[in-house]
């Protein structure tokens, strides 16, 4: 399914905890490309890793649901998702 379809959405995740660094960036978009989404995982100044991914809203829920899961690498203490339609900016899914 392509990001233009209109049952595409953009989940915007703030993910908080001990998170920075390429392991889980690279984890996160590992995952991401494995659910089919497009996108970016990357470092804020803040500590925090902000995730960035468009596709079907299953598969952004699947994503939302593994990176508050204990699977991850390094530790989660909270994620923070918004919800918007997919922006069509990107083809595949980086790490920054």
């Amino acid at each position: 399914m392509s990001t233009n379809e209109p049952s595409s959405v953009r989940l915007t995740a703030w993910v908080d905890g001990t998170v920075q660094g390429v392991g889980f960036r690279w984890w996160t978009r590992s995952r991401a490309l494995e659910l089919g989404l497009v996108g970016e995982a990357r470092n804020l100044p803040d500590g925090r890793v902000a995730v960035v991914a468009e596709g079907p809203r299953p598969q952004c829920e699947k994503l939302l649901a593994l990176l508050r899961g204990s699977d991850t690498p390094g530790t989660v203490r909270s994620v923070v998702d918004q919800w918007t339609t997919a922006g069509n900016t990107f083809r595949t899914f980086a790490e920054a």
